[in-house]
């Protein structure tokens, strides 16, 4: 029975000194003791807000020191649109330091999302960005395709205006289209090579066709494409210089008859 008591008291013992431990650990108790004070914010940010950054971490920092729990925040802060990495520490006594990597975008990918210098693809509602920014769009899948047709394309026709973008479209047809607005059909097949045949070509059909635009060239024929053409809008033309008539060079009856036919046309 003292064996008993004895495993029983020691049992108790290493209750009454774990238990605080687990009730600090878990913050049941000691967020008050132990707050974090301070948040700080490491890295080069122009997208991502400060605001909504403050407020997501907020509630996970009212743990305390020793119960928050970083890996939750990473990942709150990591789903954060513009975050392309963070990683979350804390510092004695009351720091808690959120480095955040932003991503640097390379292209606009469809209707409302931008692609990553890195390849990844994130959200871009609201979102203020170059306008330069190349236009590409296609399956989730053939991010890398796309982005390299378009790099082809754009040291292909370096020399014929550049290109704005590249993409498939959901019937798996490839297609690029020129700085101009031009539009380039590759087709499913092949469509590098199409390009690279194309692409000689694309000055000496433009000067044989002064005065006009290329809107569209389908390349999916096997010996040959199709072109179509539009009249390039003429220069507004300039208004003829007005003559004064200076008093030494015209009579005043000149000068009131000048007046008078100008009024008339």
């Amino acid at each position: 029975m003292s064996a008993m008591l004895r495993l029983l008291a020691w049992i108790l013992a290493v209750a009454l000194v774990a238990l605080p431990v687990v009730a600090v650990v878990n913050g049941w108790v000691g967020g008050a003791q132990w707050p974090l004070r301070t948040l700080r914010v490491q890295g080069d940010l122009q997208q991502v807000d400060q605001a909504r950054l403050r407020a997501t971490v907020l509630p996970y920092a009212k743990k305390g020191f020793f119960a928050v729990e970083l890996d939750r925040i990473q990942s709150a802060v990591g789903a954060l649109p513009w975050v392309e990495r963070a990683e979350v520490r804390k510092h004695w006594p009351d720091v808690l330091e959120v480095r955040i990597s932003e991503h640097r975008p390379f292209a606009r990918w469809g209707r409302d999302r931008l692609l990553s210098e890195h390849g990844k693809l994130f959200s871009a509602a609201g979102a203020q960005v170059r306008a330069d920014l190349p236009q590409l769009d296609g399956p989730d899948t053939q991010v890398a395709d796309v982005v390299a047709l378009y790099n082809q394309a754009r040291e292909r026709l370096a020399n014929a205006g550049g290109v704005r973008g590249a993409g498939m479209d959901k019937r798996g047809s490839w297609s690029i289209t020129l700085s101009d607005g031009t539009e380039v059909v590759l087709g499913r097949n092949d469509p590098e090579q199409r390009l690279e045949r194309f692409a000689p070509l694309l000055p000496r059909l433009a000067a044989q066709h002064p005065g006009q635009r290329l809107v569209r060239a389908d390349l999916r024929y096997t010996n040959g494409f199709s072109l179509s053409w539009a009249a390039l809008p003429k220069p507004a033309a300039l208004p003829a210089p007005m003559q004064e008539a200076t008093p030494s060079q015209s009579s005043p009856a000149s000068r009131a008859g000048s007046e008078t036919r100008q009024a008339n046309t």
